[in-house]
């Protein structure tokens, strides 16, 4: 199994849950979002230093390893000025991965897609078949490479992810909220509506699409409930037992943000027999206990900053 930007939140995680079980595994990360200290020097584990915009390094790194499984996690999302890295990596890195993998005779593709690839949809819950019409450099690039490996022939699984939140998470409203509150520091919450779905469920989907026989294609992964920003940050605030000083401001939505991003995950558990079984509050909770853990590094966002006054 190969498995690129394998030092990232998803890629950490798949390596924790399929390390033990057996599997080799090969990472390609150059380490711009993922952590080196995710990825520690234990049996089974290799790890390649670098970007898969450099095709060279992920042509050998693909024909020596030969994988049978390719996981692609990596994408470039910190910057939301960096248009240049973003197509560097989501789509010429992608097209890198993509034809590596075939050449090396990869058996299936695990693609991990965006919701923001919908755009701002025309309804919502978002089914699968909405059309995909992204406006920001992440989410540009991200369909862009998506449609690229469609091309490729390989077997391909491209799950579009809600908020998924377990170990690692450093994106978005969680770990700003619990980073900010237990420091006393003031927040704000965007009137905007996000879908949670926890690690375990996210895990166990992918442990289905990775099976030779599983279905191909595009699929919404979700729980397909929406919550606010604000019931996040309710959900902190208990959590911590705390009272704030003000009630927090509740701003709308920026220019680069979307209301609601709400994802149908009907035909995905039509597909493979899957539903998310864990709640919004337990999803938060057991993110939190993390954090309480073993902390909250840097917080990453493909928002850009909010415009002063």
């Amino acid at each position: 199994m190969l498995i690129t930007g394998g030092a990232g939140c998803l890629g950490s995680n798949l390596i924790d849950r399929y390390l033990p079980q057996g599997h080799e595994i090969q990472v390609i990360d150059n380490l711009a979002t993922g952590k080196r200290g995710n990825l520690p020097p234990v049996p089974g584990l290799t790890v390649i230093e670098g970007s898969i915009v450099d095709k060279a390094l992920v042509d050998k790194a693909f024909a020596e390893f030969a994988p049978e499984m390719v996981i692609h996690s990596a994408a470039s999302y910190k910057d939301p000025a960096n248009w240049e890295e973003d197509a560097a990596t989501n789509v010429m890195g992608t097209i890198h991965v993509a034809q590596a993998a075939k050449a090396a005779g990869a058996k299936r593709l695990i693609h991990f897609q965006t919701a923001l690839a919908y755009g701002r949809p025309h309804e919502v819950p978002i089914p699968v078949g909405h059309p995909v019409h992204p406006f920001t450099s992440y989410g540009i690039s991200k369909a862009a490479g998506e449609h690229y490996l469609a091309m490729s022939g390989l077997p391909l699984v491209s799950l579009r992810l809600a908020n998924v939140t377990g170990p690692r998470l450093a994106i978005g409203p969680i770990p700003t909220f619990y980073k900010r509150l237990k420091a006393g520091q003031n927040c704000f919450c965007s009137s905007t509506v996000r879908d949670f779905l926890d690690m375990e469920d996210f895990l166990g989907l992918v442990d289905l699409a990775i099976a030779p026989e599983a279905p191909t294609g595009i699929f919404n992964v979700s729980t397909g409930e929406g919550r606010s920003i604000k019931d996040v940050y309710d959900a902190v605030v208990a959590y911590l037992g705390i009272s704030p000083e003000r009630e927090v401001p509740v701003v709308p939505p920026g220019e680069d943000d979307i209301p609601a991003v709400v994802l149908d995950p009907s035909a995905t558990e039509a597909a493979f027999g899957w539903r998310a079984q864990i709640g919004f509050e337990d999803t938060i909770a057991r993110m939190l206990a993390w954090y309480d853990a073993h902390g909250v590094t840097d917080v990453y966002s493909h928002l850009a900053a909010p415009k002063k006054d």
